[in-house]
C-alpha cells in the first residue's frame, strides 16, 4: 500500500489554491487544511418493467463536490480587502467573499507524492461554488474552524507529475 508522503506535518502534503474565474493573479492560497473529502457521486436513473422482478438502473451526470475543514485567519476568511466585489481575485476577497458574492472559482488540489515514488505527484482541478461556511472557535481551540464546500460545476480534470505551484 503506498502513502501518501510526506508525512502529515510536513509542508507541501496536501494544497490547495482558489482563484476567481477569469482573473490570472491573487490566489487564495488555503493556510491550514485539516482535512478533505473529493465526492464524485454518479446519479443513476432507476425505473421498473412490468416483465422484470428487478428495477432497471443507468448512469446518468455526476454531482460533484470538495468538502474541507479549513483553520482560517482574518485574512483568508474576510480577504485582503473586506469590501471586494463579485469578480475581484480571491486573496481580495477571501473565503467569505468568495461565497458571498457567488464567485466562480478555479480549484487546484496539489496532492504530494506516494512514498518511494517521487514522479507520483497528482494535481486535481475544478470549478465550483463555495457553500457552507460555518466559522467556529471554542476555549479548547482558540482559532476559527470552518467546514467548506466547493460545489463544482463540470468535471475533474486530473493530471499527474505536477509541481506545487500556486500560479
Amino acid at each position: 500500500m503506498a502513502y501518501i508522503y510526506p508525512a502529515p506535518g510536513t509542508a507541501g502534503n496536501v494544497q490547495v489554491w482558489l482563484q476567481t474565474n477569469g482573473t490570472a493573479t491573487g490566489n487564495l492560497v488555503v493556510p491550514a487544511l485539516t482535512d478533505i473529502t473529493i465526492n464524485a457521486a454518479t446519479d443513476v436513473f432507476t425505473w421498473t418493467q412490468l416483465d422484470a422482478g428487478s428495477k432497471k438502473q443507468v448512469p446518468t451526470t455526476a454531482t460533484n463536490d470538495v468538502s474541507m475543514n479549513l483553520v482560517l485567519d482574518k485574512t483568508s476568511f474576510f480577504g485582503a480587502n473586506v469590501t471586494a466585489a463579485q469578480g475581484a481575485n480571491a486573496a481580495s476577497q477571501g473565503v467569505f467573499g468568495l461565497s458571498r458574492n457567488k464567485d466562480l472559482c478555479n480549484v487546484r488540489i496539489f496532492m504530494g507524492p506516494e512514498s518511494g515514488n517521487a514522479n507520483s505527484n497528482v494535481t486535481m482541478t475544478c470549478q465550483g461554488y463555495i457553500t457552507g461556511l460555518a466559522p467556529a472557535t471554542s476555549a479548547d481551540s482558540p482559532v476559527f474552524v470552518s467546514p467548506i464546500t466547493i460545489t463544482v460545476t463540470g468535471d475533474y480534470t486530473v493530471v499527474t507529475n505536477t509541481a506545487p505551484s500556486a500560479a
